[in-house]
């Protein structure tokens, strides 16, 4: 039998002449990167932006105690409860039983699920107002009522009288995979219909004590108004 010899130098330019068909091959490919336009243009109507709002009433002049309790500055389990329980009469303290009403906002998003207005959203985004206004994107405006919250999942159905609804499908979360596209439509800070995409990090998340409901990751943009996006 005959022994094939290679040298190291004929090695190299083999080594090479492999990566130049590799390299020629990856720049002649199309690369086809992903757009999105013709989704947002499908399911982008669907998504809403949810205005909620509640009035801090003047506390009871007759029960001192709940006039502490119930002041819009301390939480109910804070230490300064206690305080100013005990030591009502400080001076130069501002008196909290003669505060007057002021506006509490709060600001979401969501999707239309049905043709006659039902809509999901999360639930500390309407639980606890008195008022619910659902803004469409092409401008029209619906004042909603909630028919149900779950605060352990924080999803929240809410509904609205409207025509000429459109509303979005919902998918099954089985069927991802990590690594896919996805997209987050809502209104952070007040931005309605914006648009930020990323990947799926991740299925299966939870966090200890926070939810029963396992969780999507996702690395696509997400700030404070996007709550109840899709």
């Amino acid at each position: 039998m005959k022994k094939l010899n290679i040298g190291s130098k004929n090695l190299f330019c083999i080594s090479v002449f492999i990566f130049s068909l590799s390299f020629l091959s990856t720049t002649n490919a199309q690369v086809n990167l992903p757009d999105f336009s013709q989704l947002i243009e499908n399911v982008g109507n669907g998504v809403v932006n949810i205005r909620a709002s509640k009035s801090i009433k003047k506390n009871n002049l007759e029960n001192k105690d709940k006039s502490y309790r119930d002041h819009p500055f301390f939480d109910e389990d804070s230490p300064f409860q206690e305080f100013f329980k005990r030591f009502p009469e400080i001076p130069g303290m501002p008196d909290f039983r003669n505060i007057p009403d002021r506006p509490i906002d709060g600001a979401g998003s969501g999707f239309i699920i049905s043709e006659d207005g039902y809509i999901l959203t999360n639930a500390h985004v309407v639980k606890g107002f008195d008022l619910i206004k659902v803004r469409l994107k092409d401008k029209r405006e619906f004042e909603a009522k909630i028919i149900g919250t779950d605060r352990r999942s924080d999803v929240a159905l809410i509904k609205i009288e409207g025509e000429r609804l459109n509303p979005m499908k919902i998918g099954n979360s089985e069927e991802l995979k990590v690594g896919q596209w996805v997209l987050a439509i809502g209104s952070p800070f007040g931005f309605e219909n914006t648009v930020t995409a990323g990947i799926i990090s991740a299925k299966g998340r939870d966090l200890p004590r926070e939810n029963i409901v396992p969780f999507i990751q996702t690395d696509a943009a997400v700030n404070p108004g996007n709550s109840g996006d899709h």
